[in-house]
């Protein structure tokens, strides 16, 4: 069992059907301490949407107009489905814009989002003000174009099991640490690229979190592009975590 701070969010207009045309919601937060079975990864964050207007709504994903939806919320174990369930009834999405993200209540399941998002070929967008924490990183990554504002913020940190275990306690090729690597290589990294990614993340420890602007959240994802796997030895590390 892990503790963590989970965001219990009230949507008055996300129900667990679509919202009806013409409808918004305010995002209410609200933070306690609970126990959940599984791993998960979660920041509290300054919230940088009060209220965005939708035409229909699944879980935490908001459908703006036909090619464009937003993320606002955590995501947990329902989220793949939802997400399936949004696609199927919006057939023309090709940008998902990550607005709000602290995170994610089941790690495994965020894995599987993030491959159903490169697998339907939507890009991912972070707009002017819109935050992206934790678990949320993976889910910018599996654009299959990515971009971000100057204006907006990144969070990474350490992840720990159930146990109070982080990623340094296991070996580096131990199955809790390949996951994540794999899954950086699937989208787009090569093994060295998804290894100086990951260890970047693991830097700030689980009850802390390293910030990125847009700028230099860029920086690794233009450096994963292909063919250009040079770019990262340029990056400076070191300048990010001191």
């Amino acid at each position: 069992m892990r503790m963590l701070a989970r965001l219990l969010l009230a949507f008055a207009a996300f129900a667990a059907a679509p919202v009806q045309a013409g409808q918004s919601g305010r995002v209410v937060i609200v933070e306690e301490w609970v126990e959940e079975d599984g791993a998960a990864r979660l920041v509290s964050g300054p919230l940088a949407l009060a209220e965005r207007a939708a035409i229909a709504a699944y879980g935490p994903f908001r459908v703006l107009d036909a090619h464009r939806a937003a993320l606002v919320g955590q995501t947990d174990s329902a989220s793949p489905a939802r997400f399936s369930a949004m696609l199927r009834d919006f057939p023309a999405l090709d940008t998902l814009e990550l607005v709000e993200c602290p995170g994610t209540l089941d790690d495994a399941a965020n894995l599987r989002l993030g491959r159903m998002i490169r697998a339907a070929g939507l890009a991912t967008s972070v707009p002017d003000g819109g935050s992206v924490r934790s678990g949320g990183v993976e889910l910018f990554l599996a654009g299959s174009r990515r971009e971000a504002a100057d204006g907006a913020e990144f969070a990474v940190h350490a992840w720990e099991d159930e146990d109070g275990v982080q990623a340094g306690d296991y070996a580096a090729d131990a199955p809790e640490n390949a996951r994540y690597l794999a899954y950086y290589r699937e989208m787009g990294m090569s093994a060295a690229q998804a290894r100086a990614f990951y260890a970047m993340t693991n830097s700030a420890p689980f009850e802390s979190a390293l910030w990125l602007t847009g700028a230099e959240m860029r920086r690794w994802v233009d450096a994963a592009r292909p063919g250009e796997e040079t770019r990262l030895a340029y990056l400076d590390l070191d300048g990010l975590l001191n």
